[in-house]
């Protein structure tokens, strides 16, 4: 699933009475320019230039009107989310309480694979009901749902033997079509390099299996490299739509380790005591998976709504675990409480903290007594929204969540799927206005991002001059750009795109 990653935002400031036309060049940019504006509740307004004296006057009107209010964009998304949703989590997350103006996939998670082949769906409650609800849902909000297979040290070596592999396949392709699922995701984990064979001659059966189904449905995979090769995953990614990196649970108080983020952006250049290698980071898997030949546009960076407690432990600097980075001479206890917990039960703002070398957010708190220390490494707005724009920069192929519930309460917005929303849509909404002679453009940036800003006077083939390069290495805000002197210019159009 090849994909550019670039989103623009085409806007205009002109000045004659005919209505802007839609430029739709670039499939990648999704952006066609605005012919409408909203401002206030008065409705709709087109966009005009003036051209001749007799209309100036009136034109003039409607061109101040223009300006004065937020551009909307009209968009498609340029980088897929694909979000995790556990059948478990149906109870207290409905399918109806599912923001599916964000995500794009959702991965009902999941089946079991017995080692005859057959289908274990009780397990994480994938019942009739629950599939019903949650298919029904996405597809009337035109959203592709797909039903995920394994899990965390589920077993899939009896099912892929020469023997069981057939059934095993068919199973999956008859419960994915019954239940109507949009496809299959494949969770084996861990997928080792002695699991190459069984797993090649898996993914292509299915692949082969699927194909034959009309509309064709979609295959996906998390995976986690290193363990898995990326050579192994370099030699089957044609046969996926999408390779979603699990890239959390990046740390835990293993030998010879440090104190370390769940799922940071980069390492920071910092490298273990013990063994001189460098931590791990998201950088670096997507970094070895380009290395090994698989295509950017298949990746997607996996966002955990969950976080990393490390409490106690002995012999670091500030007693027990409150920093990233510390050795110890007894290891700190580790749990994974999801987003929602950390927030309500440790959250204070004097205990927050952002590390810039490895964009990622953390909680430190270091009481009396080394038992009552906890270093709390967790996602919050900015480390997702900033994971976003690192898909962008990196031109890979969207997002993944795990998993939806994890910062839902019922009734009330979900902040950190709120916050990929923002990002994704992201550059957005923009404003025109006039600044004596100058023209000022402001839009909402991204932390992380990195936005081209351009000009033309020939919406219809011109060329277009770039006005600025910005890159929001901090937490993302209002950025305002200025073209000197083009208010007295008869005609300009602007557009945004990120990255540049």
């Amino acid at each position: 699933m090849e994909n550019s990653s670039a989103k623009m935002l085409t806007i205009s400031a002109q000045n004659f009475c005919q209505p802007v036309a839609p430029d739709r060049s670039d499939r990648s940019a999704a952006f066609p320019p605005l012919q409408r504006a909203r401002f206030g509740e008065c409705g709709a307004i087109s966009t005009y230039s003036l051209a001749g004296s007799s209309k100036r006057h009136k034109c003039r009107a409607l061109w101040l009107a223009l300006i004065a209010c937020l551009l909307p964009f009209i968009a498609s998304a340029d980088l897929w989310c694909s979000a995790y949703y556990p059948g478990w989590e149906q109870g207290v997350m409905p399918a109806s309480d599912i923001d599916f103006t964000t995500v794009s996939h959702v991965i009902h998670f999941a089946l079991i694979p017995n080692a005859d082949g057959s289908l274990d769906s009780s397990a994480n409650s994938i019942t009739p009901s629950n599939s019903a609800d949650l298919v029904s849902r996405a597809h009337a909000a035109h959203r592709k749902v797909l039903i995920c297979v394994g899990g965390a040290n589920t077993s899939f070596q009896g099912a892929t033997t020469s023997t069981n592999l057939p059934t095993f396949i068919n199973n999956l392709t008859n419960f994915m079509s019954a239940r109507g699922y949009d496809g299959i995701d494949v969770d084996w984990e861990p997928l080792d390099a002695s699991d190459a064979g069984q797993y090649t001659n898996f993914v292509n059966g299915l692949r082969a299996a699927l194909d034959v189904i009309t509309p064709r449905p979609l295959l996906t995979a998390p995976v986690a490299s290193p363990p898995t090769p990326a050579s192994l995953l370099a030699s089957i990614q044609a046969q996926y739509d999408q390779i979603n990196l699990m890239t959390y649970d990046l740390s835990g108080p293993y030998a010879g380790w440090v104190t370390w983020f769940n799922s940071p952006i980069y390492d920071g250049g910092y490298r273990f005591p013990s063994t001189g290698g460098l931590v791990p980071s998201i950088d670096g898997m997507v970094s070895n998976l380009l290395a090994g030949g698989v295509a950017p546009g298949k990746l997607g960076v996996g966002i955990p709504f969950y976080g990393y407690i490390w409490s106690g432990g002995s012999g670091m600097s500030t007693g027990g675990a409150s920093q990233p980075r510390q050795s110890w001479t007894t290891a700190p206890t580790v749990t994974t409480p999801d987003y929602n917990s950390i927030i309500s039960t440790y959250y204070q703002s004097n205990l927050y903290h952002w590390d810039l070398s490895a964009q990622a957010a953390y909680l430190s708190i270091d009481n009396s007594g080394s038992s009552n220390d906890k270093f709390i490494s967790f996602d919050d707005a900015r480390a997702c929204q900033s994971k976003v724009s690192y898909a962008r920069n990196r031109h890979l192929g969207g997002v993944m969540i795990w998993e939806l519930a994890q910062d839902h309460q019922p009734g009330q917005p979900d902040p950190l799927l709120q916050a990929i929303k923002q990002a994704l849509a992201s550059p957005g909404v923009a404003s025109l206005l006039p600044a004596g002679p100058d023209m000022n453009l402001s839009f909402l940036s991204m932390p992380l991002a990195s936005y081209r800003v351009e000009w033309t006077s020939n919406i219809s083939g011109g060329l277009w001059n770039t006005l600025t390069i910005t890159n929001t290495a901090g937490t993302g805000g209002v950025l305002r750009v200025t073209d000197p002197g083009a208010v007295s210019q008869p005609r300009r159009y602007y557009r945004v795109k990120t990255p540049p």
